[in-house]
């Protein structure tokens, strides 16, 4: 079966790519704005080809997931899932998915020639997450997994691509950035948690309850708005990053949705994950404005 450009974009779920690009993107924003106080000068050419590298890995990473999850039959009945309807077969997703993957690396491999070779570290981290996540996904860790692989590793490792230094103080980014995109992934397994638990496999969700489940997703895209106050506050980061706070009526509307499930029934969940990657698409974006903003003010 012959598949349009758009038939293969779509396999990669691009909706997702915010939870990948932004946290790069907003490092990458925090130092520029680091270096016009007085710190490392940034390589601007490494800190946009991290962006479009991760992307790439991020990709893979969901070809390789939806692979796993079909023949784990946790897609079962959902027949827009091309592996589901027959469109696209395994072989297909594998081999596309390794050519991201290699895109990915080769992306990574030019960045460390400009850098330095101590960016393999966090090199070596991402792509072993991205070609083991659906095994940790099955064992209640896709939500540690997630907040390693799109906070803590893309954070440290943009800011050696950018300054050939690994810059722990750009952490502060790490927790309002990583919860919304954890919640993306938690919402999603909160609302599967019968498939899922039919398909015998464990998340998180499933562990601590549907009733807490929910109260977790709105935990985690409202306490990113109290950190960046704090941090604003503490002068951790420029005072411009409350436009983030932008965000907020966003992350409540989302929150109220997601709560009022515990009445309503959990169909009201069926679109949350991909409003919950607006949502960081918008968040992360402010931040990355505001911080570029302070660069240059």
């Amino acid at each position: 079966m012959k598949h349009s450009v758009k038939d293969w974009i779509l396999t990669t779920r691009p909706w997702s790519f915010p939870a990948s690009a932004m946290p790069v993107l907003t490092t990458f924003a925090f130092m520029a704005w680091n270096s016009s106080q007085g710190g490392s000068p940034i390589d601007w050419v490494s800190g946009i080809l991290a962006v479009v590298g991760i992307v790439f890995f991020h990709a893979s990473g969901n070809m390789l997931s939806d692979i796993r999850d079909y023949k784990k039959g946790v897609d079962e009945g959902l027949q827009h899932m091309p592996l589901v309807n027959g469109s696209f077969t395994t072989k297909e997703y594998l081999c596309f998915s390794l050519a991201l993957f290699v895109v990915g690396v080769a992306i990574g491999l030019y960045i460390m020639s400009r850098c330095g070779l101590p960016l393999l570290y966090a090199a070596l981290c991402g792509a072993f997450f991205t070609l083991t996540y659906a095994l940790f996904k099955y064992i209640a860790l896709g939500d540690l997994v997630i907040f390693l692989s799109y906070a803590i590793i893309p954070i440290l490792g943009t800011t050696y691509a950018t300054t050939s230094e690994y810059y722990t103080p750009a952490l502060v980014l790490a927790l309002p950035i990583g919860l919304i995109t954890v919640a993306i992934l938690h919402v999603n397994n909160t609302r599967d948690i019968d498939s899922d638990r039919k398909a015998g496999i464990r998340t998180w969700a499933m562990l601590i309850g549907r009733k807490a489940s929910l109260k977790l997703y709105a935990f985690e895209v409202l306490f990113p708005f109290v950190l960046i106050v704090a941090t604003v506050c503490c002068g951790w980061l420029p005072w411009y990053s409350l436009i983030a706070l932008l965000a907020a009526p966003k992350a409540w509307k989302n929150a109220h949705t997601v709560l009022s499930a515990k009445k309503k029934g959990t169909e009201l969940l069926a679109p949350i994950d991909s409003e919950t990657a607006q949502l960081q698409l918008i968040f992360s974006l402010l931040l990355t404005i505001s911080l570029f903003i302070a660069a240059v003010l």
